[in-house]
Order: C-alpha cells, then structure tokens, then sequence
C-alpha cells in the first residue's frame, strides 16, 4: 500500500472544515482519511497560532467565494430564465 502525503494547504482546509462545524468522523468519511491523522493535523494547527490564524483568515475567503458562486448561480438562472419568457412572449407576437 503506497503512503499517500497531502500538502500543506490541504491540510488547512480540512483544519478549516472542522473549525466551521463539521465533525471529524463526517470529513474522514467524505475525503477517506484516517481520523487520529485529521486529529494530528488539528492540533498541529490549534498548537500553532500562525497556522490557526492562515486556517481563520482562509475560512473568511472560503465563505466569500461560496457566497459568490451561489450568487452567480442564482443570478445565472435568472437570466435564463428571463431569456426563455422572452422566447416564449416573442414566438406568440408572431
């Protein structure tokens, strides 16, 4: 069995899971991790205060661009949305 390594990165962001609420058991589940090395990667973070305030700072990023792609979905299907009435009400002025 080959021992897989995940970058640093990687690692802040699966931090950052757990700091917004979501349970260790659930990423492990979802990224196929050991816990006790999501564990480890925890307190490795929480232990060092640069780490845990990259992992806060990325959180806030994260939460931004989640808000923004859900925005661009939305207004993304406004638009189609608009274009097919527009469709449909010249088809009918015909």
């Amino acid at each position: 069995m080959q021992k897989r390594s995940f970058d640093l990165e990687f690692k802040r962001t699966i931090v950052e899971l757990i700091l917004s609420g979501k349970t260790v058991k659930e990423i492990c589940l979802e990224y196929n991790l050991g816990t006790s090395m999501v564990n480890r990667w925890k307190r490795e973070f929480s232990d060092n205060a640069n780490g845990l305030k990259t992992v806060q700072k990325l959180s806030e990023e994260q939460k931004e661009l989640a808000n923004l792609r859900k925005e661009l979905r939305e207004v993304t299907m406004e638009r189609n949305i608009l274009k097919k009435t527009v469709g449909i009400f010249s088809k009918s002025d015909r």
